[in-house]
């Protein structure tokens, strides 16, 4: 076995990008402290062509060289907006017929390997503070709630690994599962 050089690793150009057909997912980060967080979820993105990405209240916007860090240009390629409040993005991506779902732990929450997309569906994933999560309002209006089950003693993830772990399941269910 032979690791791959970059050449040969097929990469879109930032123009091949933005033509190509996105995944129907849009991230709503609310709050986010961290701007490793915010390059990391915007890395994320890029990997799995996820549509937008929003970046609401407190959340640092491009361009900003800490979040370059750890996006290493995503920020480039994936569309994004700032927003002041996420209820209000919640509320404009459900007049357009998108699912929201907070990834949260709540009451009556879809375990995440329990989650079914559905055919020719765009879904808007609600990403909370490190600290506090998804604010109850944010949760209360959304269409539903995603949980990833944990077994530990700690039951939190960093944002930037939920984040991962959510949009890779949800992109190889949309992709590869029939």
């Amino acid at each position: 076995m032979r690791k791959l050089e970059n050449s040969e690793l097929d990469r879109k150009s930032i123009e091949d990008f933005k033509k190509s057909e996105k995944t129907p997912l849009i991230l709503v980060l609310d709050d986010i402290r961290s701007l490793h967080n915010i390059g990391s979820v915007f890395r994320t993105a890029d990997a799995f062509l996820i549509e937008k990405i929003y970046l609401c209240g407190i959340t640092a916007i491009p361009p900003n060289k800490e979040i370059h860090k750890t996006a290493l240009g995503a920020t480039e390629t994936v569309a994004w907006e700032h927003a002041e409040n996420v209820l209000d993005v919640i509320t404009k991506l459900k007049s357009e017929k998108i699912l929201t779902f907070a990834i949260e732990q709540v009451e009556s929450a879809i375990f995440l390997q329990n989650f079914k997309v559905q055919n020719n569906q765009k879904y808007a994933l609600v990403f909370g503070n490190e600290v506090f999560g998804v604010a109850q309002e944010a949760v209360a209006i959304c269409d539903g709630a995603i949980e990833i089950p944990q077994l530990g003693t700690k039951h939190s993830l960093n944002i930037s690994v939920s984040a991962g772990i959510v949009v890779w399941d949800l992109f190889q269910k949309m992709h590869f599962t029939k």
